[in-house]
């Protein structure tokens, strides 16, 4: 089978870099959209340039030139955004749903990937303020997509693994101490960490794939799914010596928003919802979605205990 043409959005970002580099390690032709708005940020436009050794291809495009995203959208058969939307209200949704109007028009996509790559946002109606606003904004652009009728596939791919697994599930730390921890409740609650490249191998492995058309796809590494308290078993074992450990209640830890600046709160939410509520592993997947470890066992994921041994 032929394989398809995939155009990513937003590939300098934390994610995006991973998913050119999967495209073109599984032979797709890869093309990066060139934002003008970058403007003199010299990081980007080297990573960019490396992309192109590498043999993508740079398309120009942008948000502020509807027919410079068709144009770019004519290019390829797949649209992946991978846009940052991280504590910014209403920006990343503005930006999706000018690429969703574009790829309506341009009318030749068979598959566009939303820029999701979290939580199922169709799982987060009962999510708390002012975190449920990313949810919200990921539901706005999944009914846009829906009425325009572009196929589909939606990436749930749980807990980003360096920002989980490096502060032992602590928010704000991002390596993991040699001391102590602090655990949420009983640090029982089952979370789902993935490795940020196995992220971008699996969704690329999904844009030709028949059974994930019109799919929410999870990703949950059978070996990665462990509570808190077992990541810091794993953290103990790996550096030789047992963390001082105290706990912090549901209550205490909400009440750690009052006062806090917006970003704080977002974040104290989300966090609250993974490690108190149990919200990537309290359901059963449906006939809605398809887990990717079980479509794609030849990926090799990383496992907790080996990505952790990078912070020894």
């Amino acid at each position: 089978m032929e394989k398809s043409k995939v155009l990513i959005v937003g590939g300098t970002g934390y994610i995006g870099k991973r998913l050119v580099k999967a495209s073109l390690s599984l032979g797709h032709e890869t093309y990066v959209l060139y934002r003008p708005e970058i403007g003199v940020d010299i990081e980007k436009v080297q990573m960019l340039l490396s992309f192109k050794e590498q043999g993508a291809r740079l398309v120009t495009g942008s948000f502020n030139d509807h027919q410079s995203l068709v144009n770019a959208v004519k290019l390829v058969d797949v649209v992946i955004c991978a846009i940052s939307g991280v504590h910014i209200r209403s920006h990343q949704i503005l930006l999706q749903l000018k690429l969703v109007d574009a790829i309506k028009e341009a009318g030749n996509i068979k598959r566009f990937l939303p820029s999701e790559f979290g939580t199922d946002p169709a799982r987060m109606a009962h999510a708390m303020k002012p975190g449920r606003v990313t949810f919200d904004d990921k539901m706005e652009v999944r009914k846009a997509i829906q009425e325009a009728n572009i196929p589909f596939t939606y990436i749930s791919c749980n807990c980003f693994a360096g920002y989980f697994l490096g502060g032992l599930c602590q928010p704000g730390f991002l390596i993991p101490s040699r001391d102590s921890v602090v655990l949420y409740g009983d640090g029982n609650v089952k979370v789902i960490y993935v490795d940020e490249d196995d992220i971008a191998m699996y969704t690329i492995k999904t844009i030709d794939d028949p059974r994930t058309l019109n799919k929410t796809v999870y990703i949950r590494p059978p070996q990665n799914i462990l509570s808190q308290r077992e990541v810091v078993q794993i953290w103990e074992k790996l550096i030789g010596k047992e963390l001082h450990k105290s706990s912090v209640s549901e209550e205490q830890f909400l009440g750690s928003m009052e006062g806090q600046p917006y970003e704080h709160q977002v974040a104290v939410g989300h966090y609250y919802h993974v490690c108190f509520e149990g919200c990537l592993t309290n359901f059963e997947i449906g006939e809605e979605g398809v887990e990717a470890c079980g479509l794609y066992p030849e990926i090799k994921y990383t496992t907790v205990e080996e990505y952790m041994k990078r912070y020894v």
